[in-house]
């Protein structure tokens, strides 16, 4: 049975749509624009913390910081600005963390070239490092659209373990990125690329996902956060002054309790605050516009193993992850959540904006969408209006390019065709590489950076 989108009836319910708030051109901690620019992911989440986490929690709140009481055995390995870890790489700023790691920037003192390196909880899964593993040696037999697909997945240049106070913990060294292309977006007062650099951005995603796929491998957590713009060759030229000179030096808070209590040992006497590497997106320019894929935390391979749970944000998670808890994620799921990736590289707003969203909603968003109107009116209507809202409209306003109407029509072709509501009803990854859009518009600006 053929299926509307799930856009179809999105312009019409009764939750309010919010375009993203970015009044910062740059994202400095503590600007007066940081809480406007970090509401909608940390505004409510900080807030509950506060409120209702005191009591669970020894350590004050850190913003932008990993919680404290996650260095506990099991947990965080200790790591100061500094450090030389395998005596060889020097710590030299902070890049992020997530559940399972803290990342951070290094200077590999043999080739004096800046690195990135994730050092995991002693409880993490190495799951992530050897399927890295296994797409660069699998490499060696793919097809030309292949090998371009794997240039956007990470190379694991090193990989080591350390023995610390809360147990063995996993490290492993990759190329250095720039900021996720979700911060990127808003850092940017237009949220937007430039319509040459999002088709390139597009095309790169797409022969990514292909070429995992190819492999056997679905992602499983494929957003705009797990995608970062590549640095320049030229940045390892900077010195560590030069490099702090251009995006700041290292910031730390002291840690403290809520008792006022000294800290245990294994605990840091101070968080580090990430350093902001990346650029607005209306700044980026197209030989400038190269990704990388990150965090293959949630990825699996299907035929060797089943996977029930999808961890991807609400706005980008495929509907039978919640409606059809038992059956099996695959392919498929991808291949939704990079449509809706899709959408908000080309877009200034999201098909599902995050703002206030729960799963109940998203729910409703998904149920609503379906069977609201007959696919032949939907296709006059629906889609090109949410279309023309989200993208056209603030595209016109900004002076950013426009999609001509045939360009418009095969877009949305191709998006439609990844979001069946029906998994086994979606195109490939493979089948949205071949399609009339991607041919003709994307890919010849990803040749032109090649």
């Amino acid at each position: 049975m053929h299926s509307p989108s799930l856009w179809s009836y999105y312009g019409r319910i009764l939750i309010p749509t919010f375009p993203r708030f970015s009044y910062c051109k740059s994202l400095p901690r503590h600007s007066p624009c940081t809480a406007i620019n970090n509401y909608k992911t940390n505004y409510l989440m900080v807030s509950t913390y506060r409120a209702s986490n005191r009591s669970e929690n020894e350590y004050v709140y850190i913003e932008d910081v990993e919680p404290m009481d996650r260095y506990r055995p099991g947990g965080y390995h200790l790591v100061s600005i500094g450090d030389k870890l395998r005596d060889r790489y020097r710590v030299v700023h902070k890049l992020g963390h997530g559940g399972y790691s803290t990342t951070w920037l290094a200077r590999d003192e043999r080739s004096q070239k800046l690195v990135a390196i994730k050092v995991g909880t002693a409880e993490s899964n190495p799951r992530k490092v050897n399927v890295l593993s296994a797409l660069a040696t699998t490499a060696q037999d793919t097809t030309a659209r292949e090998r371009c697909g794997r240039v956007i997945i990470p190379s694991i240049l090193d990989r080591f373990d350390i023995q610390g106070h809360n147990g063995i913990h996993p490290c492993y060294v990759t190329a250095l990125g720039q900021a996720s292309i979700s911060e990127a977006l808003e850092a940017s007062d237009t949220v937007m690329f430039q319509l040459d650099v999002a088709r390139a951005l597009v095309a790169q995603l797409a022969l990514g996902v292909a070429f995992i796929h190819s492999q056997g491998i679905v992602h499983g957590d494929i957003h705009l956060g797990n995608v970062l713009l590549q640095f320049p060759p030229e940045v390892d030229q900077l010195s560590d002054e030069q490099l702090y000179e251009k995006y700041g030096p290292p910031t730390t808070e002291p840690v403290v309790r809520f008792d006022g209590q000294k800290l245990p040992p294994g605990i840091p006497t101070h968080g580090t605050v990430p350093v902001w590497l990346g650029k607005p997106s209306d700044e980026v320019r197209l030989p400038e516009a190269k990704i990388l894929l990150m965090d293959f935390g949630e990825a699996f391979e299907p035929a060797r193993e089943e996977k029930y749970v999808s961890h991807t944000p609400l706005c980008t998670r495929p509907p039978e992850a919640h409606f059809e808890p038992s059956k099996p994620l695959s392919f498929p799921s991808d291949v939704w959540s990079l449509a809706c990736a899709i959408w908000s590289i080309l877009g200034q707003r999201p098909l599902f904006d995050p703002w206030l969203a729960n799963i109940d909603d998203v729910t409703r968003w998904q149920v609503d969408a379906f069977g609201i109107l007959p696919p032949e009116w939907w296709l006059l209507w629906e889609d090109r209006d949410r279309f023309r809202f989200s993208t056209q409209e603030p595209r016109q306003k900004e002076g950013m390019g426009l999609f001509e109407q045939d360009e418009e029509k095969a877009l949305l072709a191709m998006l439609r065709s990844m979001l069946r509501y029906e998994p086994g009803d979606r195109s490939t990854a493979g089948e949205v590489l071949g399609s009339e859009w991607m041919s003709k518009w994307a890919m010849p600006e990803y040749k032109k950076i090649l």
